[in-house]
């Protein structure tokens, strides 16, 4: 677990865990290393100690498990973790020793703050080496002196910034921001620097520590200066009214952990170090016991993590590998598809109706490839690499030997049946042989009546733009095997996608429930809410943007075509909102963002205002609800049809469900998603506000059976 062995008269104790993959700071490995310390503190014979790793990582952070299992226990539980840590780390920074951080992998969080309480941090120059304080994006603080010891070493501003985007940094920009000390070019280097230091400085003392002349004991001095200025200079009022606001700009209050930080750096600041410590404890306290903590740690780190592992795919399957892939349309999805599969190096056929079609399409690409260049994310070469990995072309036998082929054309049954059947020949036949289709809203069994083998058809639904959004959408028709789903899984998890899992229906699973933000906004617009504050309300509650401004970024003429095929089918009727209000702005020729003119205007050399003329469509009500109220309507309904889409088994899993409405719509992270939304605000809660919702507004907010029987 820690291993610990002598060099002359140097300590190395180095983390070795064997429980777990990766070092972890837990229940175990806590009293390990700490037992590892003392031994090497109480030793006379050695003048210094060497943390490391003997694993490829350093410390990744703490047992997230470990969290959870506290939480909702008694928040004296979740104090002694933090308690614990912090009295082991202090006692690396007053053992009057010299501590050197031989940081010879990542170092993230907890992992990161053993290296903050030791005296020089030296790291081994890896290009996958990440260094940072990320506890924020789990609803966390950092809960082990990292609050407190990184804003006196390199100033409140860079730490602060540095802390609430939980922001991971690669070596060199680790030094050059003051991380980390020195660097190391290789093992043997990093092991002899430390040694050097520790030479050099036998008995170092933290510059916001003192030596108490009475009782030789290395004590917090009350009155030390943080670089850059304290927390009342002019520069610190400046940082904390400023940052205050950004972060109630940016959060709108719904994440406790961002304000915590900055609560402790303000107060800790103004104290020693030893105090600072006792601060910092209450906040991580306060945030770690928090639902918000609860809810981000399952869904957004466990949870991801169990996806992007493959939690949904069929066990049976052997492993497959995509080397060749073939896509239908080199339109935005087509070109984005095409990208980030050359990225994981997959050779990539882009077949369009025409080579010039085809070759826009791989534009994309270059463009988003030069951008990284720029950036110094892709050296020259490696970018010509990828890019000769795309062939555009218009001719349907370039697919031949093809292993997946991804139809990403328009949403016509017509048109992607007949390119569907004309591809479906050119895959490989000692190949993978699976066909997919991008398709959001058409359901795969019908789509599938094209092709001759339709239990090798699956739906890869991608959200745009590909190269930014993780999840891919997984939608297993009628005749679907679980062979097509496994080469699907193992697609997306190539090119470094987040999938998840659903049966086919109407929508599926993601379309169906944003659909309900947006046509919730056109309901609260009908029934006279002023637009500003539908939009408002949508932010506050966590939604990305507003619904009026997301359906003009789908484009209103999709939503209403997609609502009169649902009319057509007999799946929804004439009185559809979003087919009535869709009508409306199709016939005023108001389409959305692409056509400048929708529920906004979108003036050349100005940002975009909501349009003046839907008061003359939608007369604002005298008396307008409170924002709170206009919050639940946009909520509850996303949430109440994910419960309605879990209960019909069109969503496979809860996991599925949360993952998919967070990363593919978008739903408020800290809720957990739209299926934890539920638990977030109690079952009985919700069961009761929706009925009042129902009531008030329409059936469509009227809880299910399945909800009114887990009352009993």
């Amino acid at each position: 677990m820690i291993n610990y062995r002598q060099e002359q008269d140097i300590a190395i104790v180095a983390w070795h865990m064997t429980s777990a993959p990766m070092n972890v700071l837990n229940d175990e490995s806590i009293p390990q290393f700490e037992a590892a310390l003392e031994r090497a503190i109480a030793d006379p014979a050695v003048k210094g100690i060497i943390v490391t790793s003997d694993k490829p990582e350093f410390v990744v952070g703490a047992d997230l498990k470990m969290i959870l299992r506290a939480n909702g226990k008694d928040p004296a539980e979740m104090l002694k973790v933090s308690t614990e840590l912090n009295r082991v780390f202090r006692r690396i920074e007053t053992c009057g020793k010299a501590v050197v951080a031989a940081i010879n992998g990542t170092a993230l969080g907890g992992g990161y703050e053993i290296c903050l309480a030791c005296h020089h941090r030296i790291a081994l120059n890896l290009p996958k080496t990440l260094l940072g304080l990320v506890e924020v994006t789990i609803g966390l603080l950092p809960g082990a002196g990292g609050t407190q010891r990184l804003p006196r070493m390199i100033g409140m501003q860079a730490a602060l910034q540095l802390m609430l985007e939980g922001k991971k940094t690669g070596v060199q920009e680790a030094r050059s921001l003051g991380l980390i000390d020195d660097i190391a070019e290789s093992p043997d280097e990093l092991l002899r620097k430390a040694k050097a230091w520790i030479y050099a400085n036998p008995t170092p003392v933290k510059p916001w520590d003192t030596l108490d002349r009475k009782t030789g004991k290395i004590i917090g001095k009350d009155n030390f200066t943080v670089p850059g200025g304290n927390v009342q200079s002019p520069a610190g009022v400046q940082v904390f009214s400023a940052g205050t606001a950004m972060i109630m700009e940016k959060t709108k209050g719904n994440y406790p952990a961002p304000l915590a930080i900055l609560s402790c750096v303000y107060e800790g600041l103004q104290v020693n170090i030893d105090r600072a410590l006792l601060i910092e404890g209450r906040y991580f306290v306060q945030v770690a016991t928090s639902a918000v903590a609860k809810n981000l740690i399952q869904t957004m780190f466990l949870g991801m993590n169990e996806a992007n592992k493959g939690a949904g795919r069929p066990k049976d399957i052997p492993k497959t590998d995509v080397k060749k892939l073939g896509i239908l349309g080199a339109g935005l999805m087509g070109a984005g598809i095409a990208y980030v599969s050359a990225q994981a190096g997959i050779e990539v056929v882009l077949k369009d109706v025409s080579v010039e079609q085809a070759e826009k399409g791989k534009t994309y690409s270059r463009t988003l490839v030069q951008k990284s260049i720029e950036r110094g994310k892709l050296s020259p070469a490696k970018a010509e690499e990828m890019l000769r990995l795309i062939t555009p072309t218009s001719q349907a036998t370039d697919l031949q030997g093809c292993d997946l082929i991804i139809e990403a054309v328009f949403e016509n049954r017509d048109l992607k049946a007949r390119v569907t059947a004309e591809a479906e020949p050119m895959l490989a036949p000692d190949g993978l042989r699976v066909f997919g289709s991008n398709t959001s809203t058409l359901p795969i069994s019908g789509l599938a009546r094209a092709v001759a083998r339709p239990e090798n058809f699956i739906g890869i639904h991608f959200f745009s733009p590909v190269d930014k959004m993780m999840l891919v959408e997984l939608i297993v028709g009628q005749q679907t095997s679980d062979y097509a789903l496994a080469v699907a899984m193992d697609f997306a998890r190539k090119i470094r996608k987040t999938p998840v899992v659903v049966n086919d229906a109407r929508g599926f699973y993601t379309s169906r429930c944003f659909g309900t933000y947006a046509s919730e906004g056109m309901e609260l617009l009908k029934d006279g809410v002023s637009p500003v504050l539908i939009e408002h309300a949508g932010t506050d509650a966590g939604m990305p943007v507003g619904p009026l401004a997301v359906t003009d970024e789908v484009a209103i003429d999709l939503v209403y075509k997609i609502a009169a095929q649902g009319i057509q089918d007999g799946a929804l009727d004439a009185s559809d909102t979003s087919y009535q209000v869709g009508k409306q702005f199709v016939d005023l020729g108001r389409l959305g963002k692409k056509a400048k003119a929708g529920f906004y205007d979108y003036p050349a050399d100005a940002p975009k205002t909501l349009w003046p003329g839907l008061s003359d469509l939608f007369p604002v009500a005298e008396q307008q609800p409170a924002v709170e109220e206009v919050k639940k309507r946009l909520l509850y309904r996303q949430a109440i049809e994910a419960v309605r889409c879990h209960e019909e088994g069109v969503i496979r899993t809860r996991l599925d469900a949360d993952l998919g409405s967070v990363l593919g719509w978008g739903f408020p992270a800290y809720t957990g998603g739209a299926l934890s939304f539920v638990a977030f605000v109690g079952l009985k809660t919700f069961v009761d506000e929706c009925d009042r919702l129902a009531d008030a507004y329409g059936e469509r907010f009227r809880p299910t059976q399945g909800l009114r029987n887990q009352l009993t």
